[in-house]
């Protein structure tokens, strides 16, 4: 083994990254290459600049396993706002309609429940599907609006933590590809209100938990062997991903 090999393998992990609001997924991924000179670092899952939570921030070899990481159940935290909709589905866009909350906890138990399972769901525009080979956030940026194929979801539980109308807070555990902006707005809608997420955090994905994450002020403070002590090498990745053990 050439020491281009070995140096690869000792950069070769999974860092679990607490990513803070108002950094995209993108910021997180640039200050770990900046910081530790990393050539190869992706992401698994992105992060939209107003969600805090668990990022898995894969690094040099074993960002060949991004896609199998990524394609895992997720689970967030989240508080839905009802009676005002926006452009966006989250409190960063603009207000598209408002409406009175006249409903009661036990409409929204209701609705909830009839969210679980396997559903269809409609990716909103501000997203990173492409359409015809553009993305959707950018035909969305010129006013565009396009049809949008709904996709098959699973809602594998969604729970009601506390109702304190207009806002609800609630645990979602989901398959990959579901949008819970999406799912607040849907949810709103069969309410007869409308409504928006205005919190998310994700604290599970992939069965690695957002607890055992480090902090981006951790990481502006770490020398590199530092990081690598508490990146997961890839061979133990490799051995967790086979056994599906990554949660212990």
């Amino acid at each position: 083994m050439t020491k281009n090999v070995r140096d690869d393998l000792s950069d070769s992990g999974l860092l679990l990254v607490d990513k803070p609001e108002d950094w995209t997924s993108h910021d997180v991924v640039n200050c770990i290459r900046g910081r530790f000179r990393v050539k190869k670092v992706g992401h698994c899952g992105t992060l939209d600049p107003i969600a805090t939570g668990l990022l898995l921030v894969v690094l040099g070899r074993a960002t060949k396993l991004s896609q199998k990481l990524t394609t895992q159940d997720k689970i967030y935290e989240g508080v839905m706002r009802l009676g005002v909709e926006t452009f966006t589905e989250d409190r960063a866009g603009e207000v598209t309609a408002t409406a009175p909350v006249d409903i009661t906890p036990e409409d929204v138990r209701r609705v909830a429940a009839q969210f679980t399972g396997e559903l269809l769901q409609t990716p909103p525009m501000v997203s990173a599907i492409k359409k015809d080979g553009k993305k959707l956030y950018k035909l969305a940026r010129q006013g565009v609006e396009v049809e949008r194929e709904a996709r098959p979801i699973v809602i594998h539980s969604l729970d009601i933590d506390d109702i304190s109308l207009p806002e609800v807070t609630f645990r979602v555990h989901c398959s990959k590809g579901t949008y819970v902006r999406t799912l607040c707005a849907d949810m709103g809608r069969e309410l007869g209100c409308g409504g928006h997420m205005r919190d998310l955090r994700r604290t599970m994905s992939s069965g690695f938990k957002v607890e055992d994450s480090c902090t981006i002020d951790e990481i502006k403070s770490w020398e590199k062997e530092q990081m690598l002590a508490r990146m997961i090498p890839l061979g133990r990745l490799l051995v967790m991903m086979v056994d599906g053990q990554q949660s212990e």
